[in-house]
């Protein structure tokens, strides 16, 4: 017997996205395939192996472990060391979950499979036409569990015990199903059904039924993974209009789902990228670039795009597949609130908006909303990270190994947290805005789940800088509870440590131009910022350059009506003259019926008229003086996205207007006297809105690239990361994106997390995390 055959023992660590993933069968399977004793157990720190043979198997064992892995795995690490003792087991078994603190992650949901596809169409099979169908590659995850280790007890499938033959499924390490926990079939899973204002309906097939409503433009509340949808026929504009009535959103997109991709390319353009996008594991909705065959005009108004998504459950496959087209699938609730989850949550909530409801009684234990992507020129860029992709772990810079235990907030709008721990991030899904109540009930439940879940005990805290945001408010008072220390972050510093910290960037070696574009966040000086050029890194950072500040005329108001953003500007371009600039043009004939005096007078006097440097603002300001949303923005950068679709078809050529640049003291200034010189000039000679709308658009790339460009130059590095909310801006990311990179620097654009302010919260806990600051 050589060495290489001598018996030896050796615990081996599996760290990453390994429980409820079909790792543990995987693992038995292969100590099967290479002959080695000893077992595979679960844990709160995510997979360990007493695994027995000779070194060399062991070591092919080992190899195997690292380069082989389930559809839904993701390993971070995997480590051993040599057991002492003699051997402990005759074969490798399967062994119960043990507890510990928890440092491994939880799966995002995952859409449905191709074997379980071929099982739920296949009319011979079990699970024919069963609408939730599942294995260890597919179904719901993050959205039925309570707490980790992952086992069926432990999540809302532990109301429905297993038949004979599911259980015999379970059980064997041989079969797909081998523990996974939510496995079922017709005779023992979760049932569906469909209910109208009075009750159950009788119907032999609940899933035809909601096909023949929709195809009779009815609006069906459809309970789906992560919440409740509203559908209705996407190519009617009577349902369109109908369920934008009673839903209470005006303007706002809606995402839309189809069949397969080749229903989606009868009404938008599908690249390669996107079809990929469209069918990955986490069937997000992606904006496409529109095509000639229209949907409804309702859908997105004002848009070059569209949303759309494909089915992700065995339910969802089976409706789609009894449609001829394509539906609207949007969030089950009125405007701004969160979609509800519960079964009489819907039923109260949704009553006035859906005329039926699909009903199961499997429990959503986490709302989902739906992720939202789009594939830009620099890459994939997530808009959303919810369904599909929370709450993935992102490995942060090996210099955060050893950063305390951090929760970190996030911002006002578009809220998420976000866990840091053992060298990981955790952010959560997206929870939406907190200024709505049940939202913010929403966020704190959420916290609280994830803390649980995580068994997480933060050392640190870090909110925003604004003391106002609820965020910031409800962290002051965890820190209060928990004894942890509190770390206000300033927003723009936020954003800029969000974009380093997705992209591994090491403490240390973290110097970089960060240029953040967004609507608004408290600055240091006190005043509101919105057009930064940051330089520095996780430990702090100098504001090196900015848009020059202009007034928010009725504050909070002048986010919701751009028209008073227009006169601000022009009043700090022209002074007292701006309203002989525009005159004899549609913008002075607009802004004569308006109370423009008024709000002239407030800036004048610095009555509710802060002073801002606010990106945001600037292009709600443009906007509105092509006659685009200017009375009422009905959601967050209508203004803005409806003028870059405008903008879309002149990019190329159309010229770009000035912007002055001046130095003050070390700081550049950028100011826009010469932008609205000539966009003036342009209103006077009839130029179409579409050429104004793309100069302007070309005039703030080219001023923020020469600037980032100064700015790195004195501060000696060649890293520039782009974030804030107006860098989902395609046509200025894409342009920004462009010139940089020909001019020689590394360009950071965001993909892991939004840029938008979802994003927040994992730039706070990398800023909290910095060694520096211990």
């Amino acid at each position: 017997m050589t060495a290489a055959d001598v018996m030896s023992g050796r615990r081996i660590r599996v760290r990453g996205l390994v429980q409820g993933v079909g790792f543990r069968p995987h693992v038995w399977r292969l100590a099967r395939e290479t002959g080695l004793t000893g077992h595979v157990l679960n844990d709160g720190s995510g997979v360990e192996i007493e695994a027995w043979g000779g070194d060399n198997t062991l070591d092919t064992f080992l190899e195997r472990l690292e380069t082989e892995a389930p559809p839904l795995a993701r390993i971070d690490s995997v480590r051993w060391e040599a057991i002492d003792g003699a051997l402990a087991a005759a074969e490798f078994m399967i062994a119960e979950s043990a507890g510990g603190a928890i440092s491994t992650g939880v799966v995002p949901d995952a859409a449905t499979c191709p074997e379980c596809l071929a099982e739920v169409m296949d009319p011979f099979d079990r699970r024919h036409g069963y609408a939730f169908t599942n294995c260890t590659h597919c179904g719901p995850r993050l959205s039925i569990v309570r707490s980790i280790p992952y086992d069926r007890a432990r999540t809302s499938m532990s109301a429905f015990p297993m038949c004979e033959d599911c259980a015999r499924e379970y059980e064997d390490p041989a079969n797909r199903r081998f523990h996974a926990q939510p496995n079922a079939c017709p005779v023992c899973g979760p049932q569906l059904w469909l209910e109208d204002g009075e009750g159950r309906v009788d119907c032999e097939d609940p899933i035809a039924e909601v096909a023949r409503l929709l195809k009779d433009e009815a609006i069906v509340a459809i309970k789906g993974i992560g919440g409740f949808h509203l559908a209705c026929d996407a190519t009617s504009e009577t349902a369109v209009a109908e369920l934008r009535r009673r839903k209470r959103r005006a303007a706002k997109p809606l995402a839309v789902m189809a069949k397969n991709a080749s229903q989606i390319r009868r009404f938008c353009a599908v690249s390669a990228a996107e079809e990929e996008l469209l069918e990955a594991r986490s069937a997000p909705i992606v904006l496409l670039r529109n095509a000639d065959e229209s949907l409804a005009p309702g859908i997105a108004p004002g848009h070059a795009q569209t949303g759309f998504m494909l089915p992700y459950t065995p339910m969802h496959h089976l409706l789609m597949d009894a449609l001829d087209g394509p539906i609207v699938l949007t969030s089950g609730n009125l405007s701004d609130e969160p979609q509800a989850t519960g079964n009489d949550d819907a039923r109260d909530r949704l009553a006035g908006i859906a005329d039926c409801w699909l009903m199961h009684d499997r429990d959503i234990v986490n709302r989902l909303d739906d992720s939202v992507m789009r594939v830009d020129a620099p890459g994939p860029q997530i808009l959303r990270r919810a369904r599909g992709l929370a709450p993935e772990p992102l490995p942060l810079a090996e210099g955060f190994a050893d950063a305390p235990t951090v929760l970190a907030m996030g911002g006002e709008l578009k809220s998420t947290f976000c866990l840091a721990k053992d060298g990981q991030a955790i952010p959560s899904q997206h929870l939406g805005d907190l200024e709505e109540a049940v939202t913010h009930a929403d966020y704190r439940k959420a916290i609280a789940l994830y803390r649980d879940i995580f068994r997480f005990d933060p050392e640190v805290i870090a909110v925003d800088l604004h003391p106002d945001y609820l965020s910031t408010q409800w962290g002051e008072d965890l820190a209060a509870q928990t004894g942890a220390k509190l770390v206000r972050v300033q927003h723009h510093h936020a954003h800029l440590a969000s974009c380093l910290a997705e992209h591994g960037v090491e403490p240390g070696d973290d110097l970089s131009v960060g240029i953040v574009m967004d609507g608004l966040g408290l600055g240091t000086d006190g005043t509101i910022w919105g057009g930064e050029f940051l330089v520095g890194g996780y430990g702090g950072f100098e504001r090196a350059a900015h848009f020059s500040p202009v007034a928010l005329p009725g504050g909070a108001q002048a986010m919701r009506e751009p028209w008073r953003n227009t006169v601000a500007h022009l009043k700090a371009a022209f002074g007292d003259g701006w309203r002989d600039r525009i005159l004899g043009t549609a913008l002075g004939a607009m802004l004569e019926a308006k109370q423009s005096g008024m709000i002239e007078r407030m800036i004048e006097k610095g009555l509710n008229a802060p002073l801002s440097s606010s990106a945001g603002r600037l292009f709600d300001a443009v906007a509105a003086a092509l006659g685009i949303a200017a009375d009422r923005q009905h959601y967050e950068g209508q203004a803005a996205m409806e003028m870059e679709a405008l903008a879309a078809p002149h990019r190329e050529g159309a010229g770009a207007y000035p912007v002055a640049v001046s130095d003050e003291r070390g700081t550049r200034i950028l100011s826009w006297a010469p932008l609205w010189g000539a966009l003036t000039d342009d209103l006077r000679k009839g130029v179409e809105p579409p050429v104004i709308a793309a100069r302007f658009h070309l005039g703030l790339a080219a001023a923020l690239a020469g600037t980032a460009a100064a700015v790195a130059e004195r501060a000696g590095t060649r890293r520039i990361a782009l974030s804030g909310g107006v860098m989902q801006n395609r046509i200025l990311l894409e342009t920004l994106h462009s010139c940089l990179m020909r001019d020689g620097f590394t360009v950071l654009v965001q993909s892991r997390v939004p840029a938008n302010d979802g994003g927040l919260s994992l730039g706070q806990a990398a800023i909290a995390s910095f060694p520096g600051r211990q």
